[in-house]
């Protein structure tokens, strides 16, 4: 496969996460420059300066190439926290863990996972009031997408008891209870930058006091794991200290899927999205987004349209990229959010002036058309958009399943 030389402003944003915004403003600070490309003459960025900065982000491989699964060899079990409407819990049963208990507080979402998963244990209510230790010694995982809450500092290091009160304790407490092999916590990237990293940094040196060791954390962008949208998830991983073997994140495949897979018959899906119930735009907005076309945002508007529209905002800075958005067929879609229609994330529908579906957003995080969503359509939208993408969720299961392989093999008596 040869690897292209040159690569425009949109696609280095694309690659490493960043705005074009920020990319022109480190063009200027000479952090990474832009370069004329010898025969167009567009100023572009060098591939080669691009990796020496976010080297992991190009590793030179095929679609081909890549698989990151890699069957079981022996019966692995999770208990999954804060399970939600089970995107991650289905990508780690397809990656070949069972799933033993999972913990929800939400009753729709636990109303949902027993409609399409009977056998499953359901722990429904907070999780304050459930103790794990009847698990103790007998799961291999506990997983978990705690909530971003900001700790309480008691000194120069955050001790477990002085994260009370806050669902993260609640993660660790379980850990503590049950002693897996391996904790698998998943977050939004924004935990990176929480209270300036203080917020990370406790959670690891929490997890170093209950006997667990940090991995080097990593933000996977969903686009790079068979999902067809731009989403990212910072996973955090401990592994119980008595256990010397080390934890290797799925490998980013090189086909990026588009909404026109997600919808659209094809390699993901067998048949076209079905019909179902949607949201629908107010009559303004619906006036607004019917001037915008496919893959175009609020600046397409007339300048009169873009200040009525934008209010205060307009005058502020930053590209806000996902403001009266119409996502085009041939791109991943912007991160879902929990409500389609409601300001500032619009992602319209390419050809129809509308929100997508219920179905169309859960095609978009990649569950199946058999997986129902329980209560109203307001509440089916909040569980898909906040659900891990189960085709990302199945890609750190391998990585699981992975790592228990070797563990066990090494276990074994000679």
């Amino acid at each position: 496969m040869v690897m292209k030389k040159y690569l425009s402003l949109s696609e280095t944003s694309e690659m490493i996460g960043k705005s074009k915004e920020t990319l022109r403003r480190w063009d200027k600070e000479g952090i990474l420059n832009a370069v004329r490309e010898p025969v167009s003459n567009y100023r572009v960025y060098k591939r080669d300066d691009v990796q020496a900065l976010f080297g992991s982000l190009f590793d030179e491989v095929t679609e081909d190439e890549v698989s990151n699964y890699i069957e079981p060899e022996n019966e692995y079990s999770v208990l999954e926290l804060f399970a939600g409407a089970g995107g991650l819990a289905v990508g780690m049963e397809k990656a070949g863990l069972k799933c033993i208990a999972l913990n929800e507080i939400d009753k729709w979402a636990c109303q949902t996972l027993r409609k399409n998963r009977p056998n499953w244990n359901v722990l429904e209510g907070n999780i304050i009031n459930f103790d794990f230790s009847e698990y103790c010694n007998k799961v291999d995982v506990v997983t978990g997408g705690f909530p971003c809450q900001a700790f309480s500092y008691a000194g120069k290091k955050l001790g477990f008891n002085d994260a009370r009160g806050t669902l993260f304790y609640e993660f660790a407490r379980a850990v503590q209870e049950v002693n897996p092999l391996i904790c698998i916590g998943e977050n939004v990237r924004g935990l990176l930058s929480h209270e300036k990293g203080k917020t990370l940094q406790g959670m690891i040196s929490i997890l170093d006091e209950i006997g667990y060791k940090v991995a080097p954390f990593q933000v996977l962008k969903a686009i790079n794991y068979r999902v067809p949208q731009k989403r990212e998830r910072l996973i955090l991983v401990g592994i119980r200290k008595d256990i010397k073997i080390e934890f290797a994140y799925p490998k980013p495949h090189n086909k990026i899927y588009t909404l026109a897979d997600a919808l659209k018959k094809g390699e993901l899906f067998e048949t076209d999205v079905p019909k179902s119930e949607g949201a629908k735009y107010p009559k303004h907005k619906k006036e607004i987004l019917n001037l915008i076309p496919q893959k175009g945002y609020w600046r397409n508007l007339p300048i009169d349209l873009q200040k009525e529209y934008m209010g205060g905002s307009f005058y502020l800075g930053g590209g806000k990229t996902g403001m009266a958005r119409r996502i085009g067929w041939d791109e991943p879609c912007l991160t879902l959010t929990c409500s389609p229609a409601q300001k500032q994330t619009e992602r319209c529908h390419p050809d129809e002036t509308r929100p997508f579906t219920v179905r169309e957003y859960a095609r978009i995080q990649t569950f199946s058309d058999e997986w129902k969503f329980m209560g109203s359509v307001a509440q089916q939208y909040k569980q898909i958009g906040n659900a891990v993408p189960v085709n990302l969720g199945q890609e750190v299961g391998y990585s699981i399943v992975n790592f228990l392989n070797q563990y066990y093999s090494l276990s074994k008596p000679k």
